[in-house]
């Protein structure tokens, strides 16, 4: 099997195409076999590709890949520790306990965490309450 990345020349949509072997892609375009999906023309050709070529560096770059992506995730599960063990949940209620806790100068309340919308954030912020957002990774989540 042998995989093309193919390009419409009527309506210039590049695609991946699979073929039992570089002859049979040469058969069904010389039969006018070959076909755009988007527009149903038979102006397609082979687009220029690099072999996708498998070697022991390439397995190199992944495993680094994998221990960044590990140390990133491991670093984000301690932030989130650290706040669940010090923050208050407020689930949805973010922007109303944000603001009740702002413009209520006697309510002290340790720092909070929970849901908000972009609009939510936004518009506190346009109040003057500073909020961050942060990465969250369900527990459940590889």
């Amino acid at each position: 099997m042998i995989k093309y990345k193919l390009f419409c020349k009527n309506c210039t949509l590049k695609f991946d195409s699979w073929f039992a072997s570089s002859n049979e892609y040469e058969r069904l375009k010389k039969k006018k076999l070959l076909s755009c999906h988007k527009c149903n023309s038979i102006k397609v050709e082979k687009t220029i590709m690099a072999p996708q070529l498998i070697n022991r560096k390439t397995n190199i770059y992944e495993k680094a890949n994998i221990e960044k992506y590990n140390k990133v995730k491991k670093t984000i599960m301690g932030y989130q520790k650290f706040i669940k063990e010090n923050f208050k949940f407020v689930g949805d209620n973010f922007a109303y306990e944000a603001r009740s806790i702002h413009y209520n100068g006697k309510k002290k309340s340790k720092g909070i965490y929970g849901k908000a919308s972009r609009k939510d954030l936004k518009e506190l912020k346009e109040e003057g309450i500073d909020t961050h957002m942060i990465p969250w990774i369900d527990e459940n989540e590889n």
